[in-house]
């Protein structure tokens, strides 16, 4: 009999209220994952952190069951002949800064985590994420709902995040950050601003982000006080004057057609 019954049997009665429900495909998946992530890749992705290794069981490890966005993506790899062995050594180390005149920071990897806000995301995550940042001498990003007391003790591999909700920004989060990021449009979203659902605006949320609790929080779109290259120089301006070390970089996101 297959594993996963079982183990969706076992964590049903737990979980049932924490996942998602998608009503307008028809059907409730089982407790255990959702149409994004369900079961099998669950499992999967548990067998590949433990091993280093996809399954060898035969359970689905690539796409979920949406049937839509990443899950239509393939990957074309090259031929065996064409790969490089393992035993050649190879750099993927980026600097992230060039110029003479501030920090230089190094990471070994060419990628860093992206910015997943307090409230979008639970705390418990951002610590993992900083866990995995420290442990791939690389970053995470706090996002824009500011920076969690705990997450402190990764400080070395944290950006912190300034968008213009302003949420949870303290002077004392940015002079913990190397590299503090300004974000200037949203990345998943192009065109569009933040938008934190009420119900996940909890008490420790609000508190962190000096708003209500139990109300959906926005951040416009743009910085209303940047609308020039000079205003930005401002903003940088600001950060180092209470951060002289810090790097400064900025999000941005664009139509596809630009």
């Amino acid at each position: 009999m297959s594993a996963i019954p079982l183990i969706v049997e076992k964590h049903r009665h737990a979980l049932h209220d924490g996942f998602h429900r998608w009503p307008t495909l028809g059907r409730t998946p089982p407790a255990l994952g959702d149409f994004r992530w369900p079961p099998e890749l669950i499992l999967a992705t548990w067998v590949q952190a433990d091993t280093g290794r996809p399954p060898s069981n035969g359970l689905e490890h690539r796409i979920g069951g949406s049937g839509g966005g990443f899950d239509l993506l393939d990957f074309r790899f090259a031929d065996a002949s064409r790969r490089i062995p393992e035993s050649e050594p190879i750099d993927t180390s980026i600097p992230l800064n060039r110029r003479p005149y501030d920090r230089a920071i190094e990471i070994p990897v060419p990628w860093y985590g992206a910015g997943m806000s307090y409230g979008s995301i639970s705390e418990q995550i951002m610590l993992a994420r900083a866990k995995a940042a420290r442990k791939w001498r690389t970053f995470t990003c706090t996002g824009e709902g500011g920076y969690p007391d705990s997450v402190a003790e990764y400080r070395e591999h944290v950006i912190t995040q300034i968008a213009t909700g302003m949420f949870g920004v303290r002077e004392e989060t940015i002079l913990r950050a190397p590299i503090v990021e300004f974000k200037y449009a949203q990345g998943a979203k192009p065109g569009l601003g933040g938008h934190l659902l009420g119900d996940k605006a909890t008490m420790a949320v609000a508190r962190m982000r000096e708003s209500v609790p139990w109300v959906s929080l926005f951040s416009p779109f743009p910085f209303h006080s940047v609308y020039s290259v000079e205003d930005h120089k401002k903003h940088v301006d600001w950060i180092k004057a209470m951060h002289p070390t810090a790097l400064v970089s900025v999000k941005v996101s664009t139509p596809t057609d630009v």
